[in-house]
């Protein structure tokens, strides 16, 4: 069936609920070059201002989905799971929960992203590894996944190619913030990668793209409602963000943390119990486990025996990295050449964060991108950061800044003094905020 996509771009525009058959004409027409980037830009920002149905984003997630390969993973002997994270500062979760996984019997072909805006990419920490290849062939992938358990890795070219596209558009005409086209780019990559399961965690907080719990219900109740009408069973997990996850913020400090946290040496109370809980629920829904009560005690027996540990050491060194990682990774992990204590201005008591503040000084220091082709310093970043509630003073810094040089150290160090207000002992709330789903 062929259209005019300034007349869908006017119906839409007007308010009109398209079909499905002028959705997939728009994202056709947009792979192989028959629809403008500037028709799509216009779309966009109709769909911005008018929104779509839950029918509508559907649509456009399959559409997108299809633009290229869909993976099938149904010859292996467990189901594909995997997770989403809308995105943190100081979130490490990925590294410890696939593997976690793994040991429980799942399969996780992670297709994970770079640093978006103020927030750090999986990718860009794996990256860190010596070795490390986070771009596979598609042979080598399914090889890993099969025998270790677990890969993760990023999108391939032929993996939603349109959602690639449409992003790029999205990031140059003010349309990113749209839960429609954010819930269309997340699914479209998970529902192309073949999974059986998946779970979300959706942030909130000050660290987190969606600031307001209502925002984040939002977001949360679109990509839940979206993936099970897609065909892809969903749950998702709203978490707090209103402080860094870990204890880390920077791409090299936050893999030796995981790695600390894999091997006991250390482990960061609110990091584990996000880990925990999303990892359960991703056996939950593989079938894995009969509820979430089991399935937590198998993941905390998981990181508890080693055998998460002895996972992730053998995905780094199936796909190049070194086979003693895991025991050596402080050696093999870069060094910033300036690493000091951040003081607070006096003593007192940490009463609120801002957590985003915290990601865009890292992104200041080098560790993240203001361009898509600025490489980024791994070294970089904070180490040892202080939590709410944290009693902080000439005994007690508010973390360690790891820089390049000693002008780039005093920027990010009053910019971390900055994001830290001391007053009256706040409440906390829990880590894991609400659930959504079946």
């Amino acid at each position: 069936m062929s259209f005019l996509p300034q007349e869908i771009i006017r119906r839409k525009r007007d308010g009109a609920a398209l079909s499905r058959d002028e959705i997939a004409f728009m994202v056709e027409g947009l792979t192989a070059g028959s629809v403008t980037e500037g028709q799509v830009a216009a779309f966009a920002m109709a769909t911005f201002f008018r929104g779509m149905t839950t029918d509508e984003r559907v649509a456009l997630t399959l559409a997108m989905r299809d633009s290229g390969t869909v993976l099938d993973w149904s010859d292996l002997p467990g189901p594909a799971l995997d997770k989403h994270s809308t995105g943190g500062i100081g979130d490490t979760v990925s590294l410890m929960l696939a593997p976690a996984v793994a040991a429980c019997g799942g399969f996780v072909p992670m297709i994970s992203g770079r640093g978006l805006g103020h927030t750090g990419g999986t990718l860009d920490k794996l990256d860190t590894v010596p070795g490390y290849r986070t771009q596979p062939d598609n042979d080598t992938f399914r090889k890993v996944v099969r025998e270790v358990g677990c890969a993760v890795i990023g999108q391939t070219a032929d993996l939603a190619p349109a959602d690639k596209r449409v992003y790029a558009i999205r990031d140059v005409t003010g349309t990113v913030e749209s839960i429609d086209l954010i819930t269309a780019s997340i699914l479209s990559k998970k529902l192309a990668a073949g999974l059986t399961g998946l779970v979300l965690d959706v942030k909130t907080g000050t660290g987190a793209f969606m600031a307001t719990l209502d925002e984040s219900r939002a977001l949360a109740a679109s990509l839940v409602s979206v993936a099970n009408g897609a065909g892809l069973p969903t749950i998702g997990l709203i978490t707090d963000m209103n402080e860094p996850l870990g204890t880390a913020a920077g791409n090299a400090l936050e893999v030796q943390l995981a790695v600390d946290f894999l091997t006991g040496k250390r482990i960061d109370p609110r990091m584990w119990e996000v880990t925990v809980a999303l990892a359960a629920e991703m056996l939950v829904i593989g079938d894995l486990r009969p509820d979430v009560a089991e399935a937590r005690v198998a993941i905390e027996e998981a990181f508890t025996s080693g055998k998460a540990a002895e996972i992730f050491g053998r995905m780094v060194t199936a796909l190049g990295g070194p086979a003693d990682f895991v025991d050596k990774a402080d050696t093999y992990l870069a060094k910033a050449p300036v690493v000091r204590p951040v003081m607070p201005p006096a003593a007192g008591t940490v009463a609120a964060i801002d957590a985003r503040a915290i990601g865009v000084a890292v992104v200041g220091l080098g560790g993240g991108r203001t361009r898509p082709q600025d490489a980024i310093d791994p070294a970089v970043g904070f180490s040892g950061l202080a939590g709410l509630r944290d009693d902080v003073g000439s005994d007690r810094p508010l973390g360690f800044v790891h820089a390049a040089s000693e002008s780039t150290a005093d920027a990010a160090a009053a910019a971390l003094v900055a994001a830290y207000t001391l007053g009256d002992r706040p409440e906390r709330g829990p880590a894991v905020i609400e659930r959504l789903g079946g």
